[in-house]
């Protein structure tokens, strides 16, 4: 009997590209050895690579049984490459095209949560007609709502884009800092809490929604939250389990459970959450958790007992058999 072919699909034209690289590496690493991997590179340019060399997707598509998404940021991670791969029939790991897109999209996700329950910071949306408007957008967002304010890239992941701004200067430059990325930025409170992240994997350990232990995450002092400096620089301490009484803990596995449903997430997901005295808000939810040395859903899996190869496997069962 052959073995089944993976292609591990990563890098990417987005922002988050070596990100993507290194999630894909990590798969190709950690891939147990009774599959066929094949290496599938996208470059920033979004040319399609197998295995080195210079290739048409649908020539890709045809030496392949089945993909594992690694693939970071806008076009892997919003629906795109899913719409393409579900119209070549080739099975995929990861959430579909709507979950996907709902996802990626911080301010259409907010309105998910709510739906189903969630408790959200406040916040809304603005769009930046021209750089020259900086100042009359920072105006605007001081008139409407106090500081301090976190001002995000609505389709950003890693925290990439993301700021706090706790001034009228700080929200300027918070402002010229989003606008490099996209005209449209959303605004949100800052909710001063214990960050946490919990990992939802599908029909897992016999459960139909399993959840992974909770993640605390404490910032090194200088970075006042989970930025992508503080993500990749190594600096941040990471607390796993993490250090809430049950009753909290069980509660925040609940509302991870909440967030995965409440978009049509499949296979597995992460939500980010801040607990503070006001109680639990969901800060946003990643629907291709990253897989490197630095990320946080493997340090939950070993938790459990568990590894990147059964993850993996687990993953490209659901996959082909698509659920």
């Amino acid at each position: 009997m052959s073995s089944i072919r993976v292609g591990v699909l990563r890098g990417g034209p987005s922002l988050e590209h070596n990100v993507s690289l290194k999630t894909g590496e990590s798969v190709l690493r950690n891939l147990p050895e009774y599959y066929s991997a094949k290496d599938i590179f996208i470059n920033k340019e979004g040319e399609w690579h197998l295995d080195g060399k210079p290739a048409h997707h649908e020539r890709i598509f045809r030496q392949i049984d089945v993909v594992f998404n690694a693939l970071h940021g806008e076009y892997g991670e919003d629906g795109k490459v899913q719409q393409l791969l579900e119209s070549f029939g080739v099975p995929y790991t990861g959430s579909g095209v709507l979950a996907s897109a709902l996802g990626m999209n911080k301010i259409l996700a907010r309105r998910a949560f709510k739906g189903a329950g969630l408790k959200v910071p406040s916040g809304f949306e603005i769009v930046l007609e021209n750089e020259n408007g900086l100042a009359e957008t920072a105006k605007k967002i001081f008139r409407n709502m106090p500081p301090p304010w976190v001002i995000k890239y609505p389709s950003g992941g890693s925290s990439v884009g993301v700021s706090i701004a706790r001034s009228f200067d700080d929200l300027a430059n918070a402002l010229e800092k989003v606008s490099a990325f996209s005209s449209k930025i959303l605004v949100e409170e800052y909710i001063k809490g214990r960050e946490a992240t919990c990992g939802v994997i599908d029909e897992f350990r016999n459960q139909k929604h399993y959840a992974l232990p909770i993640v605390e995450i404490i910032p090194p002092s200088k970075e006042k939250f989970f930025s992508y400096d503080a993500k990749y620089g190594g600096e941040t301490r990471e607390l796993c389990p993490a250090n809430f009484d049950m009753a909290m803990k069980k509660e925040i596995e609940r509302l991870a459970i909440m967030a995965h449903n409440s978009i049509g997430a499949r296979h597995y997901s992460r939500s980010d959450f801040i607990v503070s005295k006001k109680g639990i808000y969901i800060l946003e939810i990643n629907t291709l958790p990253g897989l490197t040395a630095e990320s946080l859903l493997p340090k939950a899996l070993n938790a459990v007992g568990s590894s990147h190869r059964e993850l993996l496997e687990h993953l490209i069962t659901l996959a082909l058999k698509k659920k």
